[in-house]
């Protein structure tokens, strides 16, 4: 007969997920270049957005976990060491150049099959792709605006990138591994030949596909702490996990992936269920008591709850974003941070950065209905703590906060 199989409550199963985001125990002090890492690494991904209402997405989902930190440390790990680099993960987003045999699959299958009019427009487009190749060879890094656009035929679509062949052209080939993000002016991309950006210890072979979906799924089960088998194909190198169930079975056999039971009222939640074997002796720990709770705000892009459905399905908090909503049918505001206070998200911010005035402006404050009273101090210092990391001079509150944290606010 095989094992039983251990069983996690909502609240543990949630404990391991937020200790594996780096969300829970104490933040590393000073945060300096390695303790970026370590969170980039346990994340496997930040994704990038060009949305700056209060900061960067990925500047934010770092903070959420290092607290404040020094922005040129970051840059030197992208600019000067390449230890990250920007590719697409789940999203565009910055990953880990250690991990850049995972992303290969991708570079050399793309564009594939169902990319129907893409394949059709390169054919027919060689003599751009060509020039922009050239064009960095002879000159880069450079920006996209100095690339010239020698395309036969203009790349159609139904969305932003219509007409914008350079742009798409870079696109692809940033996708297949031949050029990369060399800096950025601004928020300005500068490309370069991949061969003169990635390190000269950049592990660069390129593993078959089984292997890539056995590392791919490890590294995306760690960041998720316990998933489910749909959970990790979208997450990380989302969509990109064919095979998966075998893998998992096989990573079962040998011991690496271990399956688990969620149960909430006595009733079992559908799975299967799993946790990485690197992790047992986290959740032993989580289970004996070892759990030092944080209070904090997450960037609407965080890597806790990209995942919208599953979001609610192990937090019970439902999270949409209301960008494009218009103002007057907005619920909770235009770029909402989500409140995390312990194992529980429990609440909204919806602030901005007035780079006039240089102060954080706070339009509305929104608790859940079961938000407890005693976290409304520990709001107010997060929001206190985010002010001073995007360098504003103070606090703007256009509405009270709750009445719940009222007092916390005083």
């Amino acid at each position: 007969m095989p094992p039983a199989l251990r069983t996690l409550d909502p609240t543990l199963a949630r404990r391991l997920v937020l200790s594996r985001q780096r969300l829970a125990g104490p933040p590393p002090l000073g945060p300096g270049p390695e303790a970026i890492m370590e969170v980039a690494t346990d994340l496997a991904s930040l994704q990038l957005d060009p949305i700056s209402v209060v900061a960067r997405s990925h500047q934010l989902v770092l903070w959420s976990r290092l607290g404040r930190y020094d922005l040129a440390d970051l840059d030197g790990l992208l600019w000067r060491d390449r230890r990250l680099f920007e590719y697409w993960a789940h999203a565009a987003a910055i990953v880990c150049t250690d991990d850049y045999p995972i992303h290969s699959l991708l570079m050399r299958r793309y564009p594939s099959a169902r990319h129907a009019q893409l394949r059709a427009w390169l054919a027919d487009n060689q003599a751009l792709r060509r020039s922009i190749l050239r064009q960095l060879r002879a000159g880069g890094p450079l920006p996209t605006r100095a690339l010239e656009d020698r395309a036969a035929t203009d790349w159609r679509s139904s969305g932003w990138t219509q007409g914008r062949n350079v742009d798409r052209m870079l696109d692809l080939l940033w996708t297949q591994g031949r050029i990369m993000v060399a800096g950025r002016q601004g928020q300005q991309r500068v490309w370069d030949l991949a061969e003169r950006c990635l390190p000269p210890w950049a592990p660069t072979r390129r593993p078959p596909e089984r292997e890539v979906v056995r590392l791919s799924a490890q590294r995306s089960l760690r960041a998720l702490g316990v998933a489910t088998a749909r959970d990790i194909d979208r997450s990380f190198t989302a969509g990109r996990y064919p095979g998966l169930p075998s893998v998992l079975a096989g990573l079962q056999r040998s011991g690496q992936v271990e399956q688990v039971r969620l149960t909430a009222d006595g009733a079992e939640r559908p799975g299967p269920w799993f946790v990485h074997a690197d992790d047992l002796p986290l959740l032993d720990r989580l289970e004996s008591g070892d759990w030092r709770p944080r209070t904090t705000l997450l960037s609407p892009f965080d890597n806790l709850i990209i995942n919208r459905e599953r979001t609610d399905r192990l937090f019970g908090f439902s999270f949409r974003m209301e960008i494009y909503v218009p103002r007057a049918a907005r619920r909770y505001g235009y770029y909402v941070l989500p409140i995390l206070h312990g194992d529980r998200l429990i609440g909204r911010v919806d602030p901005a950065l007035d780079r006039a005035t240089g102060r954080l402006v706070v339009h509305a404050i929104h608790a859940e209905p079961d938000a407890p009273a005693s976290a409304g101090p520990a709001v107010a210092t997060a929001l206190g703590e985010l002010a001073g990391f995007v360098g504003a001079t103070g606090l703007d509150l256009r509405q009270p906060p709750p009445e719940v944290w009222r007092t916390g606010f005083a």
